[in-house]
């Protein structure tokens, strides 16, 4: 796991229903293998107090790929004692130029949620 200052890709999970950041929400990032066509595995990690997941990749790591984070949105909801529609949520993206800074920001209620490319 990388460092928070030196990861090429940060996120930011906000739960937009109640207003406040979405903390303790466990999350992961994986690379498919374009000739096997799997997804590998490449870190895992729980969102602070402050819904951020410092750390996810390392620079040396961030290879140009396409990646995706899934973010564990059921498990968040029950744990505050609420259902949710969406047990997960997977965002697929492309790296094409590992050199730039990625932030890819979920917004999300309990019956919806938008991502976009952060800078």
């Amino acid at each position: 796991m990388a460092t928070a200052e030196s990861s090429p890709l940060t996120t930011h999970v906000l739960n937009t229903g109640d207003g406040v950041p979405a903390a303790r929400m466990a999350l992961s990032l994986h690379r498919l293998d374009s000739e096997l066509m799997i997804w590998s595995m490449l870190s895992v990690g729980t969102t602070n107090q402050d819904g951020r997941c410092p750390g996810l990749i390392s620079r040396q790591a961030f290879t140009p790929g396409m990646y995706k984070l899934r973010f564990e949105t059921g498990s968040y909801w029950e744990n505050l004692g609420q259902t949710s529609f969406y047990p997960y949520v997977e965002v697929v993206f492309t790296i094409s130029d590992p050199e730039q800074r990625f932030h890819l920001p979920l917004l999300m209620s309990r019956f919806s949620y938008s991502t976009y490319r952060g800078s």
